[in-house]
C-alpha cells in the first residue's frame, strides 16, 4: 500500500470497518470474462478466521459462477465526504474501505444456510430476524472464505 498513513492492519479495527458498510462488491470470473456485483453481505468471525455470506437469486450468472472453491475479490466502503481544496490538486475526500480475496462455495446444508441469511438480516437490519426453512430454500446462499483482507481509511 502506497499510503502506509492510511493503512488499517489490525482485524478487529478492519472489523469495524466491515460493520459500517452495507454494500459488498464481489468480483468474479467465468468464460464470458470478468464479472463485478454489488451485494447486501454479512459476515462471521471467529478468531483470525473471516467468513462472508452472500445470497442471491437461485440462478443465473452470478450463480454459475460461484461454484466451489471459486476465486473472489471484494471490497466495501462508507464514509465518503468530499473535502474541497484550493487547487485541483488540494481536493481529497474521507473514506474507510476494505478490499481482500477468498475462496466462494455454495451453502447447502439447510441449517447452515438459514444461519448465514440471519447473520446477512443481523448485519443489514442490526436486529435479530428469524428465517425459516421454506425462506432459506427459495433463495441461493454463498460462503467467502476470506484469505487476504487489507483495510484502508482517510479521515
Amino acid at each position: 500500500m502506497r499510503r502506509a498513513d492510511r493503512a488499517v492492519t489490525a482485524l478487529n479495527d478492519q472489523l469495524e470497518i466491515l460493520r459500517s458498510c452495507k454494500v459488498l462488491r464481489l468480483a468474479m470470473e467465468d468464460a464470458q470474462g470478468l464479472y463485478l456485483v454489488p451485494l447486501s453481505f454479512g459476515f462471521a468471525a471467529e478468531g483470525e478466521t473471516l467468513t462472508l455470506y452472500v445470497h442471491s437469486a437461485r440462478e443465473g450468472r452470478k450463480v454459475r459462477c460461484m461454484t466451489p472453491g471459486c476465486a473472489v475479490a471484494f471490497e466495501a466502503d462508507c464514509g465518503f465526504s468530499l473535502l474541497p481544496g484550493d487547487k485541483a490538486c488540494r481536493w481529497s475526500c474521507t473514506y474507510r474501505s476494505i478490499t481482500g480475496t477468498g475462496h466462494a462455495a455454495p451453502v447447502t446444508d439447510p441449517a447452515e444456510k438459514r444461519r448465514a441469511l440471519e447473520i446477512i438480516l443481523a448485519h443489514q437490519s442490526g436486529r435479530e430476524i428469524p428465517v425459516t426453512e421454506a425462506e432459506a430454500a427459495a433463495v441461493a446462499v454463498f460462503r467467502i472464505q476470506v484469505e487476504t483482507i487489507s483495510g484502508k481509511q482517510h479521515l
